[in-house]
């Protein structure tokens, strides 16, 4: 059997589920797929996604730490970009940069610490 890989779900630590809601679904437009707890009153865990983007979002402090980073390659960046600024979200005004190494980028930093680049590819490395 040959080896593969299909895809990565990165785990982000939440502390809040109001402020995530805000944040991933109201600014980002992601919707909620599953959310998960043991037992009513246990912390959440969630998956929410956008197009063939999967994220799940944790309570649980076990499962990752605040403030991770993480470079989501994409299609249509500056559409997006259009559109998240469109929103007027209070906490953040992401630019658009064009990088040295061929790619056009727009940045958020969710209310938790974990950062997000939305990256797609213009030039040919």
């Amino acid at each position: 059997m040959e080896i593969s890989f299909n895809q990565v779900i990165p785990i982000l630590r939440i502390f809040d589920i109001a402020k995530a809601d805000e944040f991933y679904l109201g600014f980002l437009g992601f919707s909620v797929d599953f959310d998960h707890r043991f037992e009513p009153g246990l912390p959440l865990y969630r998956q929410v996604s956008r197009g063939g983007l999967l994220l799940h979002l944790s309570e649980h402090h076990g499962d990752c730490s605040p403030g991770a980073q993480i470079r989501v390659m994409m299609q249509g960046v500056e559409a997006f970009h259009r559109e998240i600024s469109a929103k007027g979200y209070g906490y953040m005004r992401p630019g658009l940069e064009k990088t040295p190494w061929g790619t056009l980028e727009t940045g958020v930093t969710d209310p938790f610490s974990n950062r997000i680049r939305f990256c797609e590819r213009i030039e040919a490395p």
